[in-house]
């Protein structure tokens, strides 16, 4: 069995989510900014936030949440989905964040860790993202981060995965 620790930066400080982050998870995803690109409408009220997160503490993968070392603040989250263990292993990767923090490099920054975790300690074989063509800050950041991207669209999303071997060698 995989334990999901808190993870560190320099800057960030990521920790599994859980209902006692509600009202943080609310505030968050209560900015359309946040939720423009995701499947989901901004929430109305708390008890979408709790329900967000028990999504993610059912579900096979993890979701941290990000702080701020500097002031405390949360910013985002990151993490896994439909994680599919096995001989190649892979899970979905998926990630947002505030817009006050966009464009100074937070995600980059909280991504390397959780990415190798995920390699590293979960035994993932493949990562996988899901983006929309008009996202361009995320397909940014999955491009820096050395994800390829299929050719096709699916859906009218972009996809990209990452593999063990292509991390390690970046």
């Amino acid at each position: 069995m995989v334990i999901f620790p808190a993870l560190e930066t320099e800057r960030l400080k990521l920790s599994l989510l859980t209902l006692e982050d509600s009202a943080a998870v609310y505030s968050h995803f209560a900015d359309e900014n946040v939720t423009r690109f995701m499947d989901i409408s901004p929430c109305k009220d708390i008890s979408e936030a709790e329900e967000i997160i028990r999504f993610h503490i059912e579900d096979t993968g993890c979701r941290w949440g990000i702080v701020s070392k500097s002031d405390g603040q949360f910013i985002g989250t990151c993490g896994f989905h439909c994680w599919m263990q096995g001989e190649q292993a892979r899970a979905e990767i998926g990630f947002d964040l505030g817009k006050e923090h966009w464009g100074k490099g937070f995600m980059h920054e909280a991504m390397k860790p959780v990415i190798a975790f995920g390699f590293n300690d979960m035994g993932l074989a493949l990562i996988e993202a899901t983006v929309e063509q008009e996202n361009e800050r995320s397909i940014k950041l999955l491009e820096k981060l050395k994800f390829e991207r299929e050719q096709e669209l699916r859906d009218q999303l972009v996809y990209y995965y990452l593999g063990r071997e292509r991390w390690v060698r970046s």
